[in-house]
């Protein structure tokens, strides 16, 4: 299919990959507690974003750019690590009742997602070598291959973010009747974002 092989065994694996717990899986969930139904779709078409971003970038060569100067390669992966860091630390020292790290407006919530996606080079390779593997050189149609990848996960992770949107909507609405619960989410959903920046650099 548009020199995609295995088309089904692709959808299949992006799928599980969407459903690993990361950065992207908390922006959406912290989205959709704060900012509802709007703050998680919001955050869907950020990570949407971000991960195209990565996608083209891994398709232009830029992986083989990060493996030639590994330098470049660190320098993205601490301003990642940083940012994440910063998102977490700033929530788990919030005092109850101040004004939420993620902001209220759709935009914001869009952005927030964006960097968290964008800001981990790691994907960057993990698409060089993941789209090679359902590629047929024989029938490979060159930009509408990838293109067709591209929105093929596009799609598959805007239906994975409605979802989980809805998901964490429907409980997030149980958890604002009761503000302690909500603060100990807070604290936890901090500490997951530190770690998860630690993790990013701890593995270079």
């Amino acid at each position: 299919m548009l020199g995609v092989t295995d088309y089904g065994t692709f959808v299949v694996t992006i799928i599980v990959f969407l459903l690993i717990p990361g950065p992207g899986n908390l922006a959406l969930v912290l989205s959709t507690s704060k900012g509802g139904f709007r703050g998680g779709l919001a955050a869907t078409a950020g990570v949407i974003l971000g991960d195209q971003v990565l996608m083209w970038l891994a398709v232009a060569g830029v992986a083989a750019l990060l493996a030639a100067y590994p330098a470049a390669f660190h320098v993205v992966q601490w301003v990642g690590a940083g940012y994440l860091a910063w998102l977490g630390g700033f929530m788990l020292t919030a005092k109850p009742g101040a004004a939420p790290v993620l902001n209220i407006r759709p935009r914001q919530f869009l952005r927030q997602a964006f960097f968290i996606t964008l800001l981990n080079p790691k994907a960057i390779l993990f698409y060089m070598a993941f789209f090679p593997l359902f590629v047929v050189p024989q029938r490979e149609q060159g930009l509408v291959t990838y293109a067709f990848m591209a929105a093929t996960i596009a799609v598959l992770t805007f239906l994975y973010g409605l979802a989980a949107t809805l998901i964490t909507h429907f409980f997030a609405e149980h958890v604002r009747a009761n503000p302690k619960i909500s603060l100990v989410l807070e604290k936890v959903a901090g500490v997951f974002l530190i770690g998860f920046g630690v993790k990013l650099v701890a593995s270079q």
